[in-house]
């Protein structure tokens, strides 16, 4: 397999990001502050948007903390104000940002704001202590009521993760400030991850990490530089949204020890770790991994 551009000049290349929802003053709108840095850049996002179910950006705005980025780019997001956070949101933001320098974060940063988006909403605040009140069970419907999309997005939000609610101890690690913050509340919801490649004598190795109020994902992969073969998958989760469900699916990374690092991988991982049986958190920390692995040399 060819060696990632990324890392044509270094051994190891290091992106990360910090993120933060804040519950506006007013309006029932979120907040999303997005930094995503990689060695020669650094970019900030901030959205003010509508939770569920509409999704709606109300205002836009990004800007360069570090390095060089294209200010077409950034001028390109702050239109996308007035759109929804919806299916077809990726498609939209590279068309927004085209493709200068850093246009990559810029795209980054505006997934990840969408991705924030279904970590914080305004269910009324005595439905939440409602659902407090009747444990893990009562956080689980909390949470296929406060966001649209969430129902058979994963094995936990299927009827099949349900259903182990009534036959294992469930814990959930949500607390009430997710579901109904208070107006002007600062970092309801805070998140960091890590994503880095690095050689490593004849293997690469992909490694993300994901912390934040709920979840705590380190993921490893090591690839055989000759053969473009997986030959280390791992996972490991010291927090999950409800231990004892979530936990069901996580041996799925284990599916792609003796795939191939190829341009089709992309799609067979859905099949591997998305979907109904799978984990969306699996799924996009492996994806992101694999498109900094095909990403072009950052100039």
């Amino acid at each position: 397999m060819n060696r990632p551009a990324l890392l044509e000049d270094r051994q190891q290349y290091q992106r990360s990001v910090w993120a933060a929802a804040h519950h506006a003053t007013a309006g029932g709108a979120f907040v999303h502050t997005v930094r995503v840095r990689e060695p020669a850049r650094e970019v900030e996002l901030t959205v003010e948007a509508l939770p569920s179910p509409s999704y709606l950006i109300r205002t836009l705005r990004a800007r360069t903390l570090a390095g060089v980025v294209d200010p077409r780019g950034i001028e390109g997001l702050a239109a996308l104000a007035g759109t929804a956070m919806i299916a077809g949101l990726g498609q939209r933001v590279r068309e927004a940002v085209g493709s200068g320098r850093g246009a990559d974060l810029l795209r980054d940063a505006m997934i990840e704001a969408a991705r924030l988006t279904r970590q914080v909403g305004c269910l009324p605040r005595e439905r939440v202590e409602q659902g407090v009140a009747s444990g893990a069970r009562g956080f689980w419907q909390l949470d296929r009521e406060g966001w649209i999309d969430l129902p058979d997005s994963c094995f936990t939000y299927s009827e099949a993760g349900a259903a182990l609610l009534a036959t294992r101890a469930v814990a959930a690690a949500a607390t009430p400030d997710l579901y109904c913050s208070r107006p002007g509340q600062l970092r309801v919801f805070e998140r960091h991850k890590v994503a880095e490649l690095a050689i490593e004598g004849a293997r690469l190795r992909l490694a993300h990490s994901m912390h934040d109020n709920v979840h705590g994902f380190e993921v490893v992969y090591e690839i055989e530089l000759a053969s473009g073969r997986f030959v280390r998958a791992e996972s490991v989760t010291p927090r999950l949204p409800y231990a004892g469900i979530c936990s069901e699916p996580q041996g799925k990374v284990r599916a792609l020890l003796g795939e191939t690092l190829d341009a089709g991988l992309a799609k067979r991982i859905q099949a591997h770790l998305g979907g109904v049986t799978g984990c969306a958190q699996l799924y996009d920390l492996t994806a992101d991994l694999l498109k900094l692995a095909a990403a072009p040399r950052v100039c």
